[in-house]
């Protein structure tokens, strides 16, 4: 029978008032046991987590995530996800969830391998959280879809550090530390290719950071944007080149379609209403450290 104390106790983690704040506490629950997952599996031996979702779980970020992000700690370009991903299929399975878990195929050359765990929304509702059907507001055929993400080549001067869970069963993670962190969101920040669609939730993040007074990892950040090719010059980056290149990047997006990305994420919405260019500026101004010395 598969065990599902440890489910509920990590779902209690979670305000679930309504079907779209369970469907969200599901969707993190499967996060974590499948980070438990890959660490049975050896696989942080040889890899790191970073972005938005290391933040939520290990340092408290107040929003919610979609995907799992990773980055191995040595270019390897014979690395294979594949090999990691029965553990986190069987170890769901053993807490569960019905769900699949499959490598994405490549359809071009990319550094990136990805995966995705996929099942019924619905079903798990109702078998996992104990949700009395009929659920309104969940269609029959909805998908829970979690991507996970390993780039293989990684940038350099990235710092580590080791962190510890004990829900469902205790179990370790390798990290990237916050500055580390700060400088993979700086360059999302300032260099993702948003087309029609700004992450408003990068944003959100950046804030997280200047609020908890956490400084750019500069050599990280500088390896991370000469490798996409968005630094080419001799110079070293500094805190001033960093404010011009926000200033340039705030000029040319849309922070009321910003706001909108990031809306379903978070419970409170009132911090948007600031939001604004002359806003991102003045704390940058103001807030943002940056560490050399790393």
């Amino acid at each position: 029978m598969p065990e599902y104390g440890p489910v509920q106790k990590m779902l209690s983690k979670y305000p679930c008032r309504n079907t779209d704040e369970t469907r969200e506490a599901l969707r993190q629950v499967i996060q974590e046991i499948t980070l438990m997952g890959l660490s049975r599996a050896q696989f942080f031996s040889k890899a790191a987590f970073y972005g938005g979702t290391a933040l939520r779980i290990f340092h408290g970020l107040e929003r919610f995530s979609e995907d799992l992000d990773f980055s191995l700690i040595e270019r390897d370009s014979d690395f294979d996800l594949s090999t990691y991903l029965p553990q986190v299929h069987d170890e769901l399975a053993s807490f569960g969830f019905d769900l699949s878990v499959e490598q994405k195929n490549k359809t071009k050359e990319s550094a990136i391998q990805s995966a995705f765990i996929k099942g019924n929304t619905l079903v798990h509702l109702i078998k996992i959280t104990a949700a009395t059907p009929p659920v309104t507001g969940v269609p029959e055929n909805e998908q829970i879809k979690i991507k996970i993400e390993v780039d293989t080549d990684p940038p350099a001067f990235a710092q580590y550090e080791t962190k510890y869970r004990l829900q469902p069963i205790a179990y370790s993670v390798r990290l990237f530390d916050r500055p580390s962190l700060f400088a993979g969101k700086m360059h999302a920040l300032l260099c993702r290719n948003w087309k029609t669609r700004v992450k408003g939730r990068d944003f959100f993040d950046y804030l997280w950071y200047l609020a908890n007074d956490i400084p750019v990892n500069m050599h990280h950040l500088e390896a991370r944007m000469k490798q996409s090719g968005h630094w080419t010059k001799k110079e070293p980056l500094s805190k001033k080149i960093l404010l011009e290149l926000l200033d340039t990047r705030l000029q040319t997006i849309d922070l009321e379609q910003a706001k909108k990305d990031v809306t379903p994420f978070i419970h409170d919405t009132r911090s948007l209403d600031l939001w604004s260019q002359d806003f991102f500026m003045s704390v940058s101004k103001d807030t943002l450290k940056v560490d050399c010395n790393i």
